[in-house]
């Protein structure tokens, strides 16, 4: 399913979306499909990053809100240096989401 969204952009970001576009060979909506993708995900991870790092969530929820394995969450944690925060409870819901799939 797909919606239609509209926007106001700025003459220079227009001009660039349509460089890439003939660039990619690519229609512009795809390059700001593309675009919001990324947005999107890094928005996720720095939301899920944040959350952990307050102490909210367990490392196996911010893997999920991510989008991603929980090694690479692990992975994200370590390069921007938060302390990984493992309980023993958090190693049993570890391995429960484990087991689901």
């Amino acid at each position: 399913m797909s919606g239609v969204v509209s926007a106001r952009l700025p003459r220079e970001m227009v001009k660039l979306i349509e460089e890439i576009a003939r660039e990619e060979k690519i229609d512009k909506s795809t390059v700001v499909e593309r675009a919001l993708e990324h947005y999107m995900r890094e928005w996720r991870l720095n939301k899920a990053v944040e959350s952990y790092r307050d102490g909210l969530i367990t490392l196996s929820r911010a893997a999920e809100i991510a989008g991603v394995s929980i090694w690479e969450m692990i992975d994200v944690l370590v390069q921007k240096k938060v302390t990984l925060q493992y309980s023993v409870e958090d190693l049993e819901e570890d391995l429960r989401a484990l087991e689901q799939g």
